[in-house]
Formats: structure tokens, sequence, C-alpha cells
């Protein structure tokens, strides 16, 4: 599973990147998680708002940080 984190790198994302890594690993998961810094990369993905998280390339959320126990359910 890759996961991916698109922003430009802010608190926030550092903080979605930390959410997604503990959900993943309460799982027991076997995953990757990648960082999207690029705005034209972003943008391609039909991000509009950051942070955002994806899950093997589909957008899941963006615009906000979900705790570990929100983003579970969108690994599974």
């Amino acid at each position: 599973m890759n996961i991916q984190i698109l922003g430009a790198g802010c608190a926030k994302c550092r903080t979605l990147a930390e959410h997604a890594e503990q959900a993943a690993r309460t799982l027991g998961l076997a995953f990757t998680i990648e960082k999207v810094t690029d705005p034209a990369a972003i943008a391609a993905m039909g991000v509009m708002r950051t942070p955002a998280l994806a899950v093997d390339g589909v957008v899941k959320t963006m615009g906000r940080v979900p705790t570990a126990d929100e983003i579970k359910p969108l690994l599974a």
C-alpha cells in the first residue's frame, strides 16, 4: 500500500503523515509513505486544498488533518 501525503511539507502535513503511519501500523499493514510536494502533481490529482491524503493514488481526504482513528477505515 502506498500512502501519499500531498502538501508543501508544513506542520499539518507532518502531522497527517504521523497519523497515517500510526493508523497503518495499528492495522498491521505493509505500507510506504510518499510525500508529494510538487504543486503540479498535487493539482493533477484534483487536490485544491492541502494537506491531503491519498491511498494508492486515490485521494481520501483534503484540507484537514484526520485523526489516526479516522484514517483506519480509509486504509482498510
